[in-house]
């Protein structure tokens, strides 16, 4: 049975009677990965960790995957790469997992996927978007989210849509958040903007001055930025607000609940990339937000989405393949077109993402509301100067 057609009350009477739903086959199907439970991935990493055992949970209560109940092996690889490779290449040369799946962010994906592709394993990521890990003539490697490169494209449509003209980029210099910085600084030159500088930063940068000083000096309409570290989005802010220094719009190239909650009123009016948001007309999107909040006592955020999502998709291909081979998932997922909670997927001959291009927030209020694409959108966009500058 596929856990996508699993209703919420089947779940509830299995888990309320106690059932066993194991299959004939006792031993579990064991699947490793690593996430980010400690270091500057951990905002994103702990819910994408959540969302994989929410989607084992259902899954086991739906009847299992060839008859077998699944297992997330989950170790913490504390936003490291060195190791991030360590433990991949550990569970896989020991044997101490079945298949893998992928950890949180572009960094750790192109850190182990050397790994994986020795190995022979299908890894599906989650929550890496950067092309270039897809121009490497990778085999068994296969992207959920859309590309990096598009991250920031809802903020510059938007601006332009507008008619605002200058523009700034600016990016943490790691491998993701340059390459969504790239494709917006591209898309701004594309549309005839000024692109005042585009620059990028230290990782571990706590002091922003030198950017805010430059975006008041070059009358910068619309700030663009990306980085892997939630801090940086909330420092920079913070530093605006003290140096009183404004623009017209400014989005990040990502959006969860902890930049709010850190901010208060100070995040009014900023926009963020949010891959998927609570809502949206996804197959079981709903009972996926529900069973997540009761679990977890807190909305998902994309990347507990996206990891479920993620799940779900293994799932889907190993049923299709009938077997735990590789080589077989991995014919299944090249050739499917499917919806997951998380949404559309679909993948060239790469294993590249071609179907799902993400949404883009405001804060309105101290809420997240869709204002990007407009057939999607839930809100219109919101234009007044940002409350620390009426104070």
């Amino acid at each position: 049975m596929n856990c996508r057609f699993v209703t919420p009350l089947l779940l509830l009477l299995v888990f309320a009677m106690g059932l066993s739903v194991a299959g004939p086959n006792d031993t579990p199907i064991r699947i490793g990965a690593t996430m980010s439970e400690t270091g500057a991935y951990a905002t994103q990493g702990i819910p994408a960790r959540d969302g994989y055992r929410l989607c084992a949970e259902h899954v086991n209560a739906a009847g299992g995957l060839l008859g077998r109940e699944i297992e997330f092996v989950i170790y913490d690889d504390r936003s490291a790469t060195d190791t991030a490779i360590a433990l991949y290449e550990e569970m896989l040369a020991e044997g101490l997992v079945d298949a893998v799946m992928g950890p949180y962010g572009s960094t750790l994906t192109e850190a182990v996927a050397p790994v994986t592709e020795r190995h022979g394993m299908v890894q599906i990521s989650p929550l890496a978007a950067t092309s270039s890990i897809w121009e490497q003539g990778r085999e068994y490697l296969f992207m959920v989210l859309p590309p990096a490169e598009l991250f920031l494209a809802g903020l510059i449509d938007m601006a332009d849509e507008r008619g605002l003209e200058r523009v700034a980029v600016i990016a943490e210099d790691q491998l993701f958040p340059r390459a969504a910085a790239a494709g917006a600084a591209e898309m701004a030159a594309e549309r005839g903007m000024t692109v005042v500088f585009h620059e990028t930063y230290p990782s571990g940068t706590e002091d922003f001055a030198a950017i805010v000083t430059a975006l008041d000096e070059g009358e910068v309409q619309v700030l663009a930025m990306a980085a892997s570290a939630l801090d940086n989005f909330i420092g920079l802010t913070r530093q605006m607000k003290a140096m009183n220094v404004d623009v017209e719009m400014f989005g990040t190239s990502g959006a969860v609940s902890e930049f709010q909650e850190a901010l208060g009123e100070d995040a009014e009016y900023v926009y963020g990339l949010s891959a998927w948001e609570p809502g949206l007309p996804n197959p079981g999107s709903d009972e996926f937000v529900a069973a997540y909040e009761q679990a977890y006592g807190r909305m998902p955020s994309f990347h507990a989405a996206g990891a479920y999502g993620s799940c779900q998709l293994f799932v889907e291909a190993v049923e299709r393949a009938g077997s735990l081979d590789q080589d077989a998932i991995r014919e299944e997922l090249l050739a499917l077109e499917t919806e997951t909670v998380f949404g559309p997927f679909e993948v060239d001959e790469r294993g590249y993402q071609t179907a799902n291009q993400g949404l883009f927030i405001q804060w309105q209020d101290g809420e997240k509301v869709v204002v990007w694409p407009g057939d999607l959108a839930t809100a219109e966009a919101r234009y007044p100067t940002p409350p620390w500058q009426e104070r």
